[in-house]
C-alpha cells in the first residue's frame, strides 16, 4: 500500500504563493479576460485578485469575448478593496510609445489621423496621441481644424520629448517635403528642348510665370511673341494652358526659361528674301533711342534707322526731333543680318539725294529764300528745301556791323533772302551771304567820313577795352579805352551807358580791314558833327 505524505497547510500556502505571478505597478501584462458588464471588462492577470477595466478604454467593445487575451496597464496591485487597478488605455499608450521611439525618429514620416480639436491646434492618433500646432496643419498658413478631423494623413515627427513622452507632428512640413520632392523629380525630368504644358499662374512686366506641375518657369516677355508687345497681359491671361517649350534648365537654382514663340518659325529665315538691300519698305516707328529709331516692318523683324541715315543736311542732336512713335515712314533698306536679327534702314535714302541736283540750283551769286533753322556762336543754318541747308556765317550777315552771335539779327524760324556764295554738292556744303543782297557802303562811307572828322553817334555797346558806338545806319566804330576821357578813379561803365549820345572824332579809317576807330579826346570844342 502506497503512502501519500501530507503536506503541512503552511506548505500549502507557500505553493500557492509560488504559483503566483510577480506583478509591479507600471508593468504591462497579459490577462484573460473572465467577465463582461454593461460597465466593465475584469481581467484575470494571474494574480491572487482580477482587476477591473472600464469597457470605454476599449477601442472595440464588440468584438471583445470572454476567454479574449489582452494586454494591460498595472497601476495598482491592490486598492482598498484588494482589487487589482488596470488600464488598457494607458497600456496602449505605452506601447505606442515604445513603438515610436524605438521604431521613429524626429524628421521621419509617420501616419495618423487627427483625433479632435483642442487650444492651440489638433490631436493627432499617430498610435499614441501627438500634438499638431494649427499653423503646421497646412501648406498655406491656418487650416479648418474641423475638417482635419478623422482624416488620414501622413506628418512630419518634429520633437520627440522623453521626458514628457510627447510628440510634435507637422502636416505642413510633409506637404513642403513632398512638393520639394515632386519639384526635384519634375526638374530631373526636365530636357532643354523638348516640349511641355503649363498653366499661366502669374503675369509680371517682364513676363509670366507657367506652373509645369509642381515648379514654376518663367517665360520672359521677349520670349512670348516674335513681335513687340507692351505687357504679358496683351497674349496672355491667369489660369490659361499653354504649350511652351524648354528653353533652359538650372538643377542648382531650379530655375526654368521657357519660350513661347520658339514654338513658331522665326521671321528671320527668309529675311533676306523678303527685304533685298536696296529695296523701299514701310513700317511703324517703335522705340526711339539717342543714337536711332527702331521701325517695325513686321511682327518680330524691327529696323534700325540711324541718325545719321534720317536726314542728308539737317543736324539732328536726337531722332525725336524726326520721329515719333507710332509713326509710319518709309524708308530703304541698307543691310540684313538674318542670323544677328538686325536690319539696317535708311530714311533719308527714301527721299533722294536733294545734293545730286544743287549744283544746277544753287549756283552762286543765286539770290534763294531760306528759313533760319539753328543759330550757333558762328553763324546760322539756313533750310533751303527738305534736306538740303547752307550756312550763314557771322561776318556775311552785314558790311558794316560787328555781329558777334547771329541772334542779334536773326530770329530762329523766320524766313531770310540769301544769296549762294560757294555750292560743293561733293562735300555737302552751301555758303551763303546776306550782305552781299546789298552794295558794299565803304567807298561811300570813306568819302562820308574822313580822317579828323567830327561825329555824334549812340553807344551800342561797352566792352572791357572801349565803347562801340554807332555814327551811322549799321556803322560801327571803335573807341578804345585809351581814346576815352575819363577821370582819375573813374570806371569806364559808370561814365558811359548804352544808347547814351556821344560826340566823337575820326581817327582811323580803314578801308581794307573796314575798321574804324573814334575818339572823345581834345574834341574841338566848336566843331560841328560830320553830316549835321
Amino acid at each position: 500500500m502506497t503512502m501519500v505524505e501530507e503536506t503541512p497547510s503552511s506548505s500549502l500556502a507557500d505553493l500557492y504563493a509560488q504559483s503566483l505571478r510577480v506583478i509591479t505597478e507600471g508593468q504591462i501584462v497579459k490577462g484573460r479576460v473572465i467577465t463582461l458588464t454593461l460597465q466593465d471588462v475584469v481581467v484575470d492577470i494571474g494574480f491572487k485578485s482580477e482587476g477591473s477595466i472600464s469597457r470605454a478604454e476599449f477601442s472595440d467593445v464588440p468584438a471583445l469575448a470572454v476567454g479574449d487575451e489582452v494586454e494591460v496597464f498595472v497601476e495598482n496591485v491592490e486598492d482598498e478593496q484588494g482589487m487589482v487597478i488596470l488600464s488598457k488605455h494607458k497600456a496602449d499608450r505605452q506601447k505606442g510609445w515604445e513603438r515610436i521611439v524605438n521604431n521613429f525618429k524626429e524628421g521621419d514620416v509617420i501616419d495618423g489621423r487627427p483625433v479632435r480639436k483642442v487650444k492651440g491646434g489638433l490631436m493627432v492618433d499617430i498610435g499614441i496621441e501627438a500634438f499638431m500646432p494649427a499653423s503646421l496643419a497646412s501648406f498655406k498658413g491656418y487650416a479648418n481644424l474641423d475638417s482635419l478631423v478623422s482624416q488620414p494623413l501622413k506628418f512630419i515627427i518634429l520633437k520627440i520629448s522623453r521626458a514628457r513622452k510627447n510628440i510634435v507632428v507637422s502636416h505642413r512640413d510633409y506637404l513642403v517635403r513632398e512638393k520639394d520632392q515632386q519639384r526635384k523629380t519634375l526638374i530631373e525630368s526636365l530636357t532643354v528642348g523638348e516640349r511641355r504644358t503649363g498653366t499661366v499662374k502669374n503675369l509680371t512686366d517682364f513676363g509670366a510665370f507657367i506652373d509645369l506641375g509642381g515648379i514654376d518657369g518663367l517665360l520672359h516677355i521677349g520670349d512670348i511673341s516674335w513681335g513687340r508687345i507692351g505687357h504679358p497681359s496683351d497674349i496672355l491671361t491667369v489660369g490659361q494652358p499653354l504649350d511652351i517649350l524648354v528653353l533652359s534648365v538650372d538643377r542648382q537654382t531650379n530655375k526654368v526659361s521657357l519660350g513661347l514663340k520658339q514654338l513658331l518659325p522665326s521671321p528671320w529665315q527668309h529675311a533676306e528674301e523678303r527685304y533685298p538691300v536696296g529695296s523701299r519698305i514701310k513700317g511703324k516707328v517703335v522705340n526711339l533711342m539717342p543714337y536711332g529709331g527702331f521701325v517695325e516692318v513686321e511682327p518680330g523683324i524691327e529696323g534700325l534707322v540711324h541718325i545719321s541715315e534720317l536726314s542728308w543736311s539737317k543736324r539732328i542732336a536726337h531722332p525725336s526731333e524726326l520721329l515719333q512713335v507710332g509713326q509710319e515712314i518709309e524708308a530703304v533698306v541698307l543691310a540684313v543680318d538674318p542670323k544677328n536679327q538686325r536690319l539696317s534702314l535708311g530714311m533719308r535714302q527714301a527721299m533722294g539725294d536733294p545734293w545730286q541736283t544743287a549744283k544746277e540750283k544753287y549756283v552762286p551769286g543765286a539770290k534763294v529764300v531760306g528759313r533760319v533753322r539753328q543759330l550757333t556762336d558762328y553763324g546760322a543754318f539756313i533750310e533751303l528745301e527738305d534736306g538740303l541747308e547752307g550756312m550763314l556765317h557771322n561776318a556775311d550777315i552785314s558790311w558794316t556791323r560787328k555781329i558777334n552771335h547771329p541772334s542779334e539779327v536773326l530770329k530762329k524760324g523766320r524766313m531770310v533772302d540769301v544769296v549762294v556764295l560757294t555750292c560743293e554738292p561733293e562735300n555737302h556744303r552751301i555758303t551763303l551771304g546776306m550782305k552781299q543782297l546789298m552794295e558794299d557802303p565803304w567807298s561811300q562811307l570813306v568819302q562820308q567820313f574822313s580822317l579828323n572828322a567830327v561825329v555824334e553817334g549812340v553807344v551800342t555797346k561797352v566792352a572791357g577795352f572801349g565803347l562801340f558806338v554807332e555814327i551811322a545806319k549799321d556803322v560801327e566804330g571803335l573807341m578804345h579805352l585809351s581814346e576815352l576821357e575819363l577821370g582819375a578813379n573813374e570806371r569806364l561803365e559808370d561814365r558811359y551807358k548804352v544808347g547814351a549820345k556821344i560826340r566823337a572824332q575820326v581817327i582811323k579809317l580803314d578801308e581794307i580791314e573796314r575798321k574804324i576807330g573814334l575818339s572823345n579826346k581834345n574834341l574841338p570844342p566848336d566843331a560841328a558833327p560830320t553830316g549835321s
